[in-house]
């Protein structure tokens, strides 16, 4: 690397870094939303409710239906995107 270069590229250094960092915040961020056992503590906590009687059967029910379609929106959305996704 020669001077110029360096002294081009040294400003920006901060904001690769930042650009690095919020793409592993990202990648962590959407791991943890399809983490299959976050997905079943929802659902258990939503039986458990139920079942004491914090929630009407209805509302149980729509609540499931939320957890699950909100996985299946973004597991479909992983897919769409790709493998390559991540590289971009």
């Amino acid at each position: 690397m020669d001077i110029v270069s360096l002294t081009i590229g040294l400003p920006v250094l901060p904001l690769r870094g930042l650009l690095a960092l919020a793409s592993v915040l990202q990648q962590e961020a959407e791991r943890e939303l399809l983490d299959p056992s976050r997905v079943r503590r929802q659902l258990e906590e939503v039986d458990a409710a139920e079942a004491a009687g914090e929630m009407p059967d209805e509302r149980a029910a729509q609540a499931e239906k939320e957890i699950v379609s909100h996985l299946v929106e973004r597991r479909r959305g992983e897919t769409d995107a790709g493998p390559l996704a991540d590289t971009q």
